[in-house]
């Protein structure tokens, strides 16, 4: 994740050099420097990084997943554990009656 968004930012001050460097430098232009500087950043990196992007994503889907599956197996194992109680106090129970 650092990667991607070390490379995005690389992208957004790259093209902020090469605006300043093309003339806009005023005082009143900083804005349009830092909005044409983050509008192009955001095109370029959806072009450039599309195989970074596709990384990241697919690492943040098999985390997403493995969270899934150990917390289903968690469900899993409470409900044994529930099973297993219900058993122990029947046994107690039918011990108690004799």
């Amino acid at each position: 994740m650092a990667r991607y968004t070390v490379l995005r930012l690389m992208i957004f001050f790259g093209l902020l050099c090469a605006l300043w460097l093309l003339g806009l430098r005023e005082v009143g232009q900083r804005w349009w420097l830092l909005g044409l500087s983050a509008l192009g950043s955001m095109v370029v990196s959806y072009f450039v990084l599309a195989g970074p992007r596709a990384q990241l994503s697919a690492s943040i889907a098999r985390r997403v997943d493995e969270r899934a599956r150990r917390a289903e197996l968690g469900r899993t194992d409470e409900i044994a554990e529930d099973a297993e109680a219900d058993e122990d106090a029947d046994a107690d129970e039918d011990s108690a009656r004799a």
